[in-house]
C-alpha cells in the first residue's frame, strides 16, 4: 500500500486538532468570515494534494481516471498533465505539469458567481452545483489556474472536486489511485501525521501562482519557479497519429 492511501485511510475517520501548524493560516483566519459561510462537509478536515512533480511521467493516467470516474464530456478536462518541451543548455526534453483545482483557501471564483452555485465546503473543497449554475463562466475567467470549464454537455460550470464521493466514502481520487509513480499524494491537513501534512511541513513544496494570494491548497514538490505562472498548457490527450512532428528521425 502507498503512502498516500495509507495514510487517507488511517487517517479519513480521525479529526485532529493543530492545522495551523501545516497550514500556511487557519481557514478562519485565511478570509475572516468566509469560514462561517461554507456549508456541507466536515469542519474537522481540511482535505489537500501534494504532487511530486519529479515522480510524475506524464502517461495521462490520472486525466483518463479522471474523465472516466466524473463522466466528463470530449476534449474537457477536470484534471491534466500539461507537458512542455525543454531546452536548456543545448540539450531539449521535457517537463511535467500535473494542473487541477488548487481548492484554494480564499477561492476567487466563489464571489463572482451570480447565484450561489459554486462554493466551498466545510473540508475546504470548492465544488459547484449546477442545479443552480447558469453557465455564465464568471467563475471560469475568474479562475488564475484555467482549471474550469464550461461543460458543453450541462451548459454549466464543472472542475475537479477532489472526487469528493469517493472521499466521502473513505476512498482517494480516482487520479490519485491510478497515478502510476506515486506523483500524487492526497490527505487531511487537520492530521498532522497525514503523509498530505508533513510534506507541507518539511519539504517546502511550492503552489503555483503564489502572487494572486489565493493560498492553494495543490501544492507541489520540485517545482521548478519557471512553471509557478505555467497553467496555459495545451489541454488535449496525446494522439500520435495526430501529431506527425513528434517522430523524430534516428540515425
Amino acid at each position: 500500500m502507498d503512502r498516500s492511501r495509507r495514510n487517507f485511510c488511517l487517517g479519513a475517520g480521525a479529526a485532529t486538532i493543530g492545522a495551523a501548524t501545516v497550514a500556511a493560516m487557519p481557514a478562519a483566519a485565511a478570509a475572516p468570515g468566509a469560514a462561517s459561510l461554507r456549508r456541507d462537509g466536515d469542519p474537522a478536515h481540511r482535505w489537500a494534494m501534494v504532487v511530486d512533480v519529479g515522480k510524475c511521467v506524464g502517461c495521462q493516467a490520472c486525466t483518463v481516471a479522471c474523465i472516466m470516474e466524473n463522466d466528463v464530456p470530449e476534449n474537457s478536462f477536470r484534471t491534466i498533465v500539461s507537458t512542455y518541451e525543454v531546452t536548456e543548455q543545448g540539450k531539449a526534453g521535457s517537463y511535467m505539469l500535473p494542473r487541477l483545482c488548487n481548492h484554494c483557501e480564499d477561492p476567487p471564483c466563489i464571489p463572482v458567481c451570480p447565484t450561489g452555485a459554486t462554493f466551498q465546503r466545510r473540508d475546504g473543497i470548492v465544488v459547484v452545483d449546477n442545479t443552480v449554475c447558469v453557465g455564465c463562466a464568471y467563475c471560469v475567467q475568474a479562475c488564475p489556474y484555467d482549471a474550469r470549464f464550461i461543460n458543453h454537455e450541462t451548459q454549466t460550470a464543472d472542475k475537479c472536486t477532489f472526487c469528493v464521493h469517493r472521499v466521502e466514502a473513505g476512498l482517494l481520487p480516482a487520479c490519485v489511485e491510478t497515478c502510476v509513480g506515486g506523483a500524487r499524494v492526497f490527505g487531511d491537513l487537520n492530521d498532522p501525521d497525514s503523509a498530505v501534512a508533513t510534506l507541507v511541513r518539511e519539504e517546502n513544496p511550492k503552489v503555483l501562482k503564489p502572487e494572486q494570494g489565493t493560498q492553494p491548497r495543490v501544492f507541489y514538490l520540485g517545482l521548478d519557479p519557471r512553471f509557478q505562472g505555467k497553467v496555459d498548457g495545451t489541454p488535449t490527450l496525446w494522439r500520435p497519429s495526430a501529431q506527425p512532428h513528434a517522430q523524430k528521425e534516428h540515425a
